[in-house]
């Protein structure tokens, strides 16, 4: 037996551990392969952090869903008004104790993470109120609910509603003194904070910080309501705001709590008078309507699922970080910065690297990778936007997927990935895009030979 047979019988023989397996699948060129096996091994001690919150929050769920003696019978479907549908009011008393909130509304009918956010706000505002912001300006969606831009479709600022914001300091954190001036002043009804950057730079919002941020306006007016937008932040850590005296919250099902399982959605989760009032602003009739038309099944499984797969989203994101900061760009937040929510966002520097990135990163998705997008004037956005996702469910972000405007810094947004091993791949055939075009400085393009070495498992 020749020594070639011989090493690949035993791998172990002169103590030298076997060779990766090679990939038939995604053949990346050695200078990518050379660089995601360093990402790797420097992020290995943050995605053994990540497994442990991941297992925590797996727990706090499963724990839930046995104390609520959760059964076969709750996936049956209402029809109707829905009354008396157990399966709806069981998981909304799942979803209430995972949260650590006093109630909660987990429905289909939401359209969308915009309209929970606005049935929340309608929901417990009324006219003369003042809304404030402790986060700046809300993310763009939320901008014509407010009255912040355009006009006759019945904003908040229509009904009597006025708005006020504190901007974030000069870290992109928040400003406490700022707040605490503007609550003296403008004495709100409402504060909000949006958990999540938005198409900014700045960092996403802590549990903690949040935590603070309630505490001083309640110190300033016991009776003021806080409010904050979790989308994307659900599961990333071993709390969530309404644990730590937030008044109130909201998502989207096809983000974070969903799991990659639920069709579209959204919930809203706090103060049993709070939700009581979002209820009667949804369906006019309060919480006891509200067919779930066949849908609790997928609701109650993503629910189930939400922990592992944020995890799984939380690590691609880390690795895509650590990618491309060794590529030569720069990532934030950073592969070894605190994450409190499962976007990445990478400064690629050039329009042309950022359409190279989404356009490589949907060749690697496995519904439609075969299309190619392109940048194009979408509707509410001052600039072109180009966005990457080959989803399951249309527009669901918890599933990978990246979208930018084309301005300066030409940064991705880039959130998602219902598993890592599929995610990896398709960061790397987005870089690999980038190379072929010439677009990683001081990086040359495969040749043909490397084309034919092929790539490693666990490395490219």
């Amino acid at each position: 037996m020749d020594d070639d047979k011989l090493e690949r019988l035993n791998p172990q023989r002169n103590g030298r551990a076997a060779p990766p397996a090679r990939s038939p699948f995604f053949p990346l060129p050695a200078p990518l392969r050379q660089a995601s096996r360093s990402a790797l091994q420097k992020i290995a001690p943050r995605l053994r952090e990540m497994e442990a919150t991941t297992e925590y929050n797996q727990q706090k769920v499963l724990a839930a869903f046995i104390r609520h003696k959760v059964s076969e019978s709750h996936f049956a479907g209402s029809t109707g008004y829905g009354y008396g549908d157990r399966g709806r009011e069981t998981l909304e008393a799942v979803l209430a104790d995972v949260m650590g909130a006093e109630s909660a509304l987990m429905r289909h009918s939401f359209a969308c993470g915009t309209h929970t956010l606005a049935v929340a706000l309608f929901g417990v505002l009324r006219p003369g109120d003042c809304m404030l912001s402790l986060t700046g300006t809300p993310y763009d969606t939320l901008q014509p609910v407010i009255g912040l831009k355009g006009a006759g479709t019945g904003s908040l600022k229509e009904f009597g509603i006025s708005y006020q914001q504190t901007e974030l300091d000069e870290n992109g954190g928040l400003d406490f003194a700022a707040i605490k001036r503007a609550m003296e002043t403008h004495r709100p009804k409402l504060v909000y904070l949006q958990r999540s950057r938005g198409y900014t730079l700045r960092p996403s919002l802590s549990v903690e910080e949040i935590a603070a941020a309630a505490t001083l306006a309640k110190e300033c007016d016991e009776t003021c309501i806080v409010m904050v937008d979790n989308c994307y932040g659900e599961f990333v850590e071993r709390e969530e705001p309404t644990q730590r005296g937030v008044d109130l919250i909201a998502g989207s099902l096809i983000k974070n709590p969903g799991g990659g399982l639920a069709r579209n959605g959204g919930y809203i989760a706090g103060r049993k008078d709070l939700v009581d009032l979002c209820a009667y602003r949804l369906t006019s009739i309060g919480r006891e309507v509200g067919a779930t038309l066949g849908q609790s099944r997928d609701l109650f499984m993503g629910l189930f699922q939400a922990p592992h797969v944020v995890g799984e989203a939380l690590k691609t994101a880390v690795y895509a970080a650590a990618l491309f900061e060794e590529l030569g760009f720069a990532a934030s937040p950073g592969w070894d910065e605190p994450r409190h929510d499962i976007i990445q966002c990478l400064a690629l520097g050039t329009a042309e690297a950022l359409i190279a990135f989404c356009q490589g990163l949907q060749s690697g998705a496995p519904v439609d990778s075969f299309v190619r997008p392109e940048p194009w004037h979408m509707p509410g956005y001052e600039n072109q936007v180009i966005m990457a996702a080959g989803t399951f469910i249309m527009g669901a972000s918890i599933e990978l997927s990246a979208d930018a405007p084309l301005r300066e810094p030409y940064a991705v947004w880039m959130q998602g990935g219902l598993n890592f091993h599929s995610a990896k791949a398709g960061i790397g055939l987005a870089a690999q895009r980038m190379l072929e075009q010439g677009l990683i400085p001081g990086m040359a393009a495969q040749n043909e030979c490397d084309r034919e070495e092929g790539a490693d498992y666990g490395s490219f």
